[in-house]
């Protein structure tokens, strides 16, 4: 039984959440504030974490800052806001998805199941370690290094990345991204994808040069020796 901590200080919905997630399984806990949300998830070690941005005490940015510093967990962030710079700000501290209120209680279910598999995700029978130029992805470990220096990785981003890898040298659309590594319908938040992949250059620094966007289509990881496209 995965622990799920929600932080949120709107009580109908902290309520509604964690019912939903209780009747899915899910052992769930729950803070209303930033300082007491912190707490509890030092004290449970939760599977992953339902945030909301706006919470009294400190934020949610502030929340996800603290709880990611000494051990990495999910973190499925709420939003009544839907501008880019919040949500990249909120990928940037450690979130690894995200919903903008409202939403439906199943869509939640469906991202909470959908973040704990890509945890547990493992390798798919091909090698353990693939070497793509300083960049290197050992799937049993779920360690990704840049000339041997670890990038941490949500969750997310780690499938992402190993999406694109195993399919080097070949374009993949945005819609077929988001099915494959969010599980979602190919038709919402195209935005989604453009940012995680903005997030994940950021973290694999020059080697984030290996992925490439394809106008009007969506990105591909370059194989060993394919030069860069104009």
């Amino acid at each position: 039984m995965a622990t799920v901590v929600v932080i949120e200080d709107e009580e109908p919905i902290a309520a509604a959440v964690a019912a939903r997630l209780r009747s899915e399984g899910f052992d769930v806990e729950v803070a209303a504030d930033g300082p007491s949300g912190v707490a509890l998830v030092e004290r449970a070690g939760p599977d992953l974490v339902v945030l909301d941005l706006m919470l009294p005490g400190f934020d949610g940015l502030e929340v996800c800052r603290r709880i990611q510093k000494d051990r990495p967990v999910p973190v499925l962030m709420l939003t009544a806001r839907d501008s880019e710079t919040d949500l990249l700000v909120g990928l940037a501290v450690g979130a690894d998805d995200y919903l903008t209120k409202p939403f439906s209680p199943q869509e939640l279910v469906l991202r909470v199941a959908a973040i704990l598999r890509r945890m547990s995700a493992g390798g798919n029978g091909a090698s353990d370690v693939l070497a793509i130029g300083a960049l290197r992805i050992d799937r049993a470990a779920h360690r990704v290094t840049v000339e041997s220096r670890e990038i941490e990785l949500t969750p997310t981003e780690y499938k992402l990345l190993l999406t694109l890898a195993d399919r080097r040298g070949r374009v993949q659309a945005r819609s077929h991204l988001l099915e494959t590594v969010w599980e979602a319908a190919p038709d919402i938040q195209t935005r989604t994808v453009d940012m995680h992949v903005q997030r994940l250059r950021t973290k694999l620094g020059a080697a984030g040069d290996l992925i490439e966007t394809v106008r009007g289509f969506g990105y591909r990881l370059r194989a060993a020796g394919q030069s860069r496209s104009a």
